[in-house]
């Protein structure tokens, strides 16, 4: 994708929103977070886990959950302000979608407030291992809690680096980026080469699961800088010109209700957007 640099009105909404992504300490680049303004003025990142700040509903772990997911929901280490988020987000439920499994190597993007990442560290098990990588311009608020979230969980790794530059391990089972795949433009990421490295880095049969703010069908990337939003086909057109094929489109987190315009960080739309859960796998 094309870089873009910020405008003075772009990083001031980045540092409003810097308010709370994973922990938090996130960018919800809507990371789900924003954070502040870093080198070239970086675009907002969201953190993949905010929400309003009204009393959380409740949220129940399906029944027929797996054992290693409902231990990763479950998971002692997961702060209120995480599972505040729980009802919204249904994380069992994703992350079955996901189709993760213990012992499974995962990379994760945008994963600064460890909204997910606390999640698969638990569930993936001692087997498995989360690989996160954050951009640079993330360090400030993030780079510290989570490097003591590695020191805490060996099965981890961190990062921080120009995901033009990024290099993977190889045969990974997985690669997850929730609530940045829009950002990955505004924040220079050419995403033709970005999809093809995880294409190349995942084994046959590897997962590549992506979420993201829906804007409106036909609305390609005119909501992206303005509000965080991303028409899901520009999505689904990328990822496949890679050698992807989409496995499952699910409506998981769709909201009816949403007008699919409005800024993700704005009061009543914060948490509650329409989203799409995209599951793409690497050929066998």
């Amino acid at each position: 994708m094309r870089a873009m640099m910020f405008t003075a009105a772009a990083a001031a909404v980045l540092m409003l929103a810097a308010c709370d992504q994973a922990e938090e300490v996130t960018v919800e680049t809507d990371a789900p977070a924003a954070e502040e303004v870093a080198e070239a003025a970086p675009a907002p990142a969201e953190t993949p886990a905010e929400e309003p700040a009204s009393a959380p509903a409740a949220y129940t772990i399906p029944a027929d959950a797996p054992a290693h997911i409902r231990r990763g929901v479950e998971s002692p280490d997961r702060t209120p302000e995480m599972t505040a988020r729980d009802a919204n987000r249904k994380p069992a439920e994703l992350l079955t979608l996901a189709r993760v499994e213990e012992g499974d190597r995962i990379a994760e993007f945008a994963a600064f407030g460890q909204y997910f990442t606390t999640m698969l560290s638990a569930a993936v098990g001692p087997e498995g291992r989360v690989y996160m990588y954050d951009l640079p311009y993330t360090a400030e608020r993030s780079e510290a809690n989570s490097r003591a979230f590695v020191e805490a969980h060996p099965n981890t790794e961190y990062q921080l680096v120009d995901y033009n530059e990024v290099e993977l391990p190889s045969d990974l089972d997985a690669v997850h980026i929730v609530l940045y795949y829009h950002d990955l433009p505004l924040n220079g990421i050419d995403t033709a080469a970005f999809n093809q490295k995880i294409y190349d880095a995942l084994k046959p049969g590897g997962i590549y699961f992506v979420v993201d703010h829906n804007a409106p069908a036909g609305s390609g990337a005119e909501y992206t800088e303005s509000a965080h939003r991303i028409d899901p086909e520009v999505i689904r057109t990328e990822v496949t010109a890679a050698g992807f094929e989409l496995v499952e489109d699910s409506d998981l987190l769709s909201n009816p209700d949403d007008d699919l315009t409005s800024m993700v960080f704005s009061p009543g739309t914060r948490g509650t957007t329409d989203q799409s859960v995209l599951v793409f796998q690497k050929p066998e």
